[in-house]
C-alpha cells in the first residue's frame, strides 16, 4: 500500500482546529506551546506539553488531539488511534479527529474501520482530497476493488490534477493484471509532475515484471535516486538492476552506499553477502551474514547461506548449527536436508548423513506449504507479507505454495524492496521522526543515586526517592543526592579532587566522632563517584551494621556492585554470577522489605533479572514499579522489551506506546522495528 495521506494533515490540523478552550490560562498556554512545539516537528516534547495539559484537565478534547496527530507523526499507531478516539468521545464534532484515527487505523491494517472513519469525514467534507485517497487504498485492501475504482473516479473527476491519485489507480489496475491500463495512469501522473518519485519507481517495477526490462528499470531507479539522493532503498534496488546487467562493481558501489546511509540495513548487507560469496570473498560473505544474523537472529534465509560458506571453509559444526535452525523452522526445505547430508557425509557421520538423504529425496518432489509471513519473497515487503504480518482483514493467514526449487531460490536470491515501501525518508536526529533512527534497542538502564546527572528537554529533574529527599533536606551530606538512569560523565582531576577532599573530611571525622551510618554511607557515595568500589562497599556494609533498617544503603550497595560488573556501560560490561547476581537481588529486596513503595526499587530489581534471562519475574518487577508509579516511562518500555522478547507483541505494544508517550525515545524505534519488514 502507498504511503498515506498522513503528513498533509500535521501541519494545517494544527491550526485550523484550534479553538478557544474555556479552561486555566495555564492549561492553555501550555497547549499552545505544545502546538508550536508540534509545529517545528520536535513530537516527543509535544507530547509532553499536552500530557501536562492532559492532567490538570482530562475532559478537553484538543490535547488528546494533538497527542494523537504527534503519535502519528511517530508512526506509534495504536497509540495516535487511542488518543483520537479520547478526543472524539469528549467531542464528536471534531471532524479532523475521525481522519486522524482512520489514517491511524489503516496503518495497523484496521481497513474497515478506516473506511467507516473516512466515510464520517466525507459525509461533512466531501471535497477532502486525501481522506478520498485513503478511502481508496482502503477500500482496495479489503477486496473492495471496485470500489476503490469507483472512489478514484470520483476523486480524478474533482481533482484532475492529483498525480496521486493515477498513481493509486495504477496499483489497483497492477493487480488485476490490466498493465496497459496501469502504465497509462503512470504516465499521465509524470506528466503532471516529472518528480513524482513512486511513478519511477512503479514504472521500473512494471518493466521488470512484464518483460524484464532491466536496462529501463535502470533508468528509471537512476531518475528515483537523483530526486531523492539519501534513500538507502533505491540504492539496493538499482543495485539488484545493475546485477541483472552484468555491472557487477555497480552492485557493488550501490550496497556500500546504501549501507553509508544506513549501516544497520540487513537487506542491503544479505545481498552484498551474496554478491560477496558469487565472487569467492568467503569470508567477508560470511561477516555479512553474521552482521544480518546478529541484528535478526531469525532470519533463516542469511542461515542457510551462512551455512553454505562455513561448509565451505571447513566450519562444520557451526554451518550444522545454522542449518538444524533453519530445518527446525522450515521442515519441508528439501536443499536443506541435502547440504545437511553433504556436510554431515564430509565429516564422516555417514549413518546420519544417510537419513538426511533419504528425507530430501523423499521431499524433492513435493510442494511446499508457507505461510506468507513466513515467505522469503522476491521483494520484501510485499503486499502479501504486509497484510500476514499486520493481521490485515484477511480471515485466516495466506498460504503460499511452491516447490522445492522454488523455495531454494528464493533462499538464495537478491532481494528488492518493493516500490510501496522505498519512499520514506530517513532522517537521523533526536527530533522530527524519531523512529527512523538506528538507535540501539536494548533496555533502558537501572537508576542510581548519584551526584552528578544529565538532565535532558524530556527529564529535567531526578528521579523521586522519598528517602533521598529526606536525607537531601538533613543536610547531613556534603553534596546534594541526585536519582537518574543516564549519569553524567565526570571529567577533569578537579571532580576528582573535590571528592578526594570530601573523602579526607570523612576520615577525619569519622576517626574523632562516634560511628554514624550517615556519614559511613557519605564516605561510601564519594569513594563511589571516583569508582573505588571495593571501598565503597566496606563502608555500606559499616553503615548496614549500624543501622539495620537504612534502605538507601541497600539501594546503594546494590548498585556498587552492579556497576563492579560494568554497570550502566554496557561496552564494557561482564556477565553476572548466579552468586554476584542473588547478592545484588539480595540488596535491593531488602530495600523493598524497609520502603515497600518506592518504585525505583522495584525496577532495578526488573532490570537486573531481565538481564539474567528470568523474564517472567520481570515482568511482574516492572508490573509492580507501574503500579506504585503511574507515569513510570522507563518501566512500560522495559516491560514492553521484555514481553517482545518473550513474542507476546500484543502485549508490548500497549507498553512502548505509553513509554514513548512518556518520553522515552526509543520506544518509537522499537515500535517501528517490530511493524516494520526489516
Amino acid at each position: 500500500m502507498s504511503r498515506l495521506y498522513q503528513s498533509a494533515i500535521v501541519i494545517t490540523l494544527l491550526f485550523s482546529t484550534f479553538i478557544s478552550i474555556r479552561a486555566q490560562i495555564n492549561t492553555e498556554q501550555v497547549l499552545r506551546i505544545g502546538a508550536n512545539t508540534h509545529y517545528f516537528e520536535d513530537y516527543i516534547l509535544s507530547i509532553q506539553y499536552f500530557n501536562q495539559v492532559i492532567s490538570v484537565n482530562p475532559k478537553l478534547a484538543k490535547p488528546y488531539f494533538y497527542r494523537a496527530i504527534a503519535k502519528l507523526n511517530l508512526d506509534d499507531f495504536a497509540g495516535a488511534e487511542e488518543d483520537a478516539t479520547l478526543a472524539i468521545e469528549r467531542n464528536p464534532f471534531i471532524v479532523d479527529a475521525y481522519e486522524v484515527r482512520g489514517v491511524a487505523r489503516q496503518n495497523q491494517g484496521k481497513n474497515r474501520e478506516a473506511i467507516e472513519d473516512y466515510n464520517k469525514v466525507l459525509e461533512m467534507l466531501p471535497e477532502s482530497r486525501g481522506v478520498m485517497f485513503n478511502k481508496a487504498m482502503a477500500q482496495n485492501e479489503v477486496k473492495d476493488r471496485e470500489g476503490a475504482l469507483n472512489t478514484f473516479e470520483s476523486l480524478l473527476k474533482k481533482y484532475p490534477r492529483f498525480e496521486n491519485g493515477y498513481l493509486g489507480r495504477a496499483r489497483i489496475r497492477l493487480e488485476e493484471k490490466d498493465t496497459v491500463a496501469a502504465k497509462a495512469d503512470i504516465e499521465k501522473a509524470l506528466s503532471i509532475n516529472s518528480s513524482a518519485i513512486n511513478g519511477y519507481l512503479m514504472r521500473a517495477d512494471i518493466a521488470i515484471h512484464s518483460g524484464q526490462d532491466y536496462k529501463s528499470a535502470l533508468g528509471d531507479m537512476d531518475m528515483a535516486i537523483k530526486l531523492q539522493p539519501e534513500n538507502a532503498g533505491f540504492y539496493i534496488n538499482r543495485a539488484y538492476l545493475r546485477y541483472m546487467t552484468d555491472d557487477i562493481y555497480g552492485a557493488f558501489d550501490d550496497y556500500e552506499h546504501a549501507l553509508k546511509l544506513n549501516p544497520l540495513n540487513t537487506l542491503a548487507l544479505f545481498n552484498r553477502g551474496l554478491l560477496r560469496a558469487e565472487v569467492h570473498d568467503t569470508n567477508k560473505a560470511i561477516e555479512d551474514f553474521s552482521s544480518v544474523i546478529n541484528l535478526n537472529p531469525d532470519d533463516y534465509k542469511t542461515l542457510y547461506n551462512r551455512s553454505i560458506l562455513l561448509a565451505e571453509i571447513g566450519d562444520f559444526d557451526s554451518a550444522l548449527a545454522d542449518l538444524n535452525r533453519v530445518i527446525e523452522a522450515y521442515p519441508d526445505f528439501a536443499a536443506a536436508y541435502f547440504l545437511r547430508y553433504d556436510i554431515k557425509r564430509r565429516k564422516g557421520d555417514m549413518a546420519s548423513a544417510e537419513k538426511d538423504y533419504n528425507k530430501s529425496l523423499a521431499l524433492a518432489k513435493t510442494n511446499v506449504q508457507v505461510p506468507a509471513d513466513r515467505q522469503f519473497a522476491g521483494n520484501a515487503g510485499s503486499s502479501t507479507d504486509e497484510s500476514a504480518k499486520n493481521g490485515r482483514d484477511n480471515d485466516e493467514r495466506p498460504q503460499v505454495t511452491e516447490t522445492q526449487e522454488q523455495v531454494k531460490k528464493r533462499f538464495s536470491s537478491l532481494a528488492t524492496i518493493s516500490a510501496s515501501a522505498t519512499n520514506e525518508n530517513e532522517i537521523a536526529t533526536i527530533r522530527g521522526k524519531v523512529q527512523d533512527q538506528d538507535i540501539r534497542v536494548e533496555l533502558e538502564p537501572i537508576f542510581i543515586v548519584t551526584y552528578y546527572t544529565s538532565p535532558t528537554e524530556i527529564k529535567l529533574n531526578s528521579e523521586y526517592i522519598r528517602e533521598v529527599n529526606e536525607l537531601n533536606a538533613t543536610g547531613l551530606l556534603r553534596f546534594i543526592l541526585q536519582v537518574t538512569n543516564r549519569e553524567a560523565s565526570i571529567k577533569g582531576p578537579e571532580a576528582d579532587e573535590t571528592h578526594r577532599s570530601s573523602i579526607n573530611f570523612y576520615n577525619s571525622y569519622i576517626a574523632n566522632h562516634p560511628p554514624r551510618a550517615i556519614d559511613y554511607f557519605g564516605r561510601a557515595m564519594d569513594l563511589y563517584t571516583i569508582e573505588d568500589y571495593s571501598n565503597a562497599i566496606s563502608d555500606l556494609d559499616k553503615a548496614i551494621e549500624l543501622t539495620p533498617d537504612f534502605a538507601l544503603a541497600y539501594l546503594l550497595r546494590a548498585q556498587i556492585r552492579y556497576s563492579m560488573k560494568g554497570g550502566m556501560n554496557r561496552e564494557s560490561r561482564t556477565l553476572l554470577t548466579a552468586n554476584e547476581t542473588e547478592e545484588i537481588l539480595h540488596d535491593i529486596d531488602n530495600a523493598i522489605r524497609l520502603s515497600p513503595f518506592m518504585p525505583v526499587a522495584y525496577y532495578n530489581k526488573g532490570v537486573i533479572l531481565a538481564e539474567t534471562g528470568r523474564l517472567d519475574d520481570a515482568v511482574k518487577a516492572f508490573t509492580k514499579a507501574i503500579e506504585l508509579k503511574r507515569d513510570f516511562g522507563e518501566a512500560f518500555y522495559n516491560r514492553g522489551f521484555v514481553y517482545l522478547t518473550m513474542g507476546d507483541k500484543a502485549k508490548a505494544f500497549p507498553d512502548l506506546s505509553r513509554s514513548g508517550e512518556l518520553g522515552i525515545v526509543p520506544s518509537y524505534s522499537l515500535l517501528k522495528r517490530m511493524t516494520s519488514d526489516h
